[in-house]
């Protein structure tokens, strides 16, 4: 399809995941694992079939994030109170600002992150940022150790930011530009892009009461710089937002579901490889010819990738197993020169003393038996490490045409504005081979290591 009649990015985004969705086949035992999650990202795919964007705001406890999204809203809708923590529960409210090509946008009200023996907030916090579209990080001073590593996980996500500095008329005129200044340095490389939006949501001005009392008085928000910004934001790139949100959870969603029937074939691949190694061993030391063993241990490797990809439920040929095997040998030295050479060596002395035998009254044979040994411990060590190396390029080859982080990857090479919005965006398994940051989700996924693979 040329250019110009490829569809828009979002569009793109739905066809391939509504398409995605209607083939996705779980067990009984992964539907009752990942319900919740399916469920999530259920919500998530309907709120882009139906074009509604969420905005949450993310922040430490006290620094106005109620009086932020009320301020937007113009009415108080988002209850606000002088003690720090008054938000105990995720919150939403419609904005009534329009925005070309959705539906909606939905303003997200969250707990604070920090707040003490609030272990279960920070995790809601957490949790609904990462479902949001759009997330504005509300900070009221210079930025905290804790802000930075929150910033650290939306930034892995991938998720879009925007800085917002609120209470800026806490701070004198003349030194605010130098809070900026020192937010701005702070600030990860990752995130460097991100410039502070100065505001105010509930500004409020010292009052002389005619009884000589002092007295501070509430004003009207000055918040007119963030509600320019982010209309004109979610003006430009609202739908694209919104889509690749989507495109994200599914790709969590997709790959969780891939760790998990790993997990669950682990014990029986750990047997499965097992048996082929003692089958290759038992082959090597009874063998003594080299071309032989070389050719007895390609077939039994191959024969050990297909019963896995059986195991795994992924589809794959006996040319596409042998063609597997090739690219791990070619990328690993055990697998490769290492195991040839040692095996020709080994082979070849058990052949010399083979041959010596009628020479020396049999007395070569001894050192023949563990020579042999060594053929077959070798070979049980490469079986082992073909399986495990085969599980984790199966793993890998999940993440083919047609699954969301293909989408991801390919918009992110090649298109710069996407490439901008996914920020530091990695997938869980990077094609060539190595785990990028996490991609922290409802799954609560780490990269694939030991502990996943047989």
């Amino acid at each position: 399809m040329s250019s110009a009649t490829a569809p828009a990015i979002p569009e793109r985004c739905r066809l391939l995941l509504h398409r995605w969705r209607l083939e996705l086949q779980l067990s009984p035992r992964e539907s009752s694992l990942l319900g919740p999650e399916l469920q999530g990202l259920d919500r998530q795919l309907q709120r882009l079939e139906q074009g509604r964007l969420r905005v949450a705001v993310f922040g430490r406890v006290g620094v106005g994030k109620s009086s932020l999204l009320n301020a937007l809203l113009g009415v108080e809708h988002f209850a606000t109170d002088v003690a720090h923590g008054c938000t105990r529960r995720q919150q939403q409210h419609p904005w009534s600002q329009p925005i070309r090509g959705l539906a909606s946008v939905d303003l997200v009200d969250t707990p604070g992150i920090d707040e003490i023996a609030a272990a279960a907030r920070a995790r809601l916090a957490h949790r609904v940022a990462l479902g949001a579209d759009l997330v504005l990080l509300v900070i009221d001073s210079d930025l905290t150790q804790g802000e930075l590593e929150a910033l650290d996980i939306l930034l892995a996500s991938g998720k879009p930011l925007l800085l917002v500095l609120n209470r800026c008329d806490c701070w004198p005129a003349a030194e605010l530009p130098a809070l900026v200044a020192s937010i701005r340095r702070r600030l990860p490389a990752a995130a460097r892009h991100l410039e502070p939006i100065a505001v105010a949501a509930a500004p409020r001005r010292a009052q002389l009461l005619a009884d000589g009392r002092v007295r501070s008085g509430l004003e009207a928000p000055r918040i007119e710089p963030l509600g320019e910004q982010l209309t004109a934001l979610l003006n430009q790139h609202g739908e694209r937002l919104l889509a690749l949100n989507a495109l994200r959870a599914a790709d969590r969603f997709s790959q969780g579901l891939h760790q998990q029937r790993l997990r669950q074939g682990r014990r029986q691949a750990q047997g499965l490889i097992g048996r082929f190694a003692a089958l290759k061993a038992t082959g090597v030391a009874a063998n003594p010819l080299l071309l032989l063993d070389l050719a007895g241990g390609i077939a039994c490797d191959s024969a050990l990738v297909l019963q896995l990809c059986q195991l795994y439920g992924l589809p794959m040929t006996r040319g596409s197993a042998r063609q597997l095997l090739g690219r791990l040998s070619g990328h690993n030295a055990l697998l490769g020169g290492a195991q040839l050479g040692l095996q020709a060596l080994l082979s070849g002395l058990r052949q010399v003393l083979l041959l010596a035998a009628p020479f020396s009254a049999g007395l070569s044979l001894a050192p023949a038996a563990p020579v042999a040994l060594a053929q077959a411990a070798l070979a049980v060590a490469t079986t082992r490490r073909t399986g495990r190396l085969a599980a984790a390029e199966l793993l890998r080859s999940t993440l083919a045409a047609g699954q969301p982080g293909a989408l991801l990857r390919r918009l992110a090479e090649q298109d710069p504005e996407t490439r901008r919005w996914l920020g530091e965006w990695r997938p869980l398994v990077q094609p060539g081979g190595t785990s990028g940051p996490v991609s922290s989700g409802p799954l609560g996924l780490g990269s694939v290591g030991p502990g996943l693979l047989p």
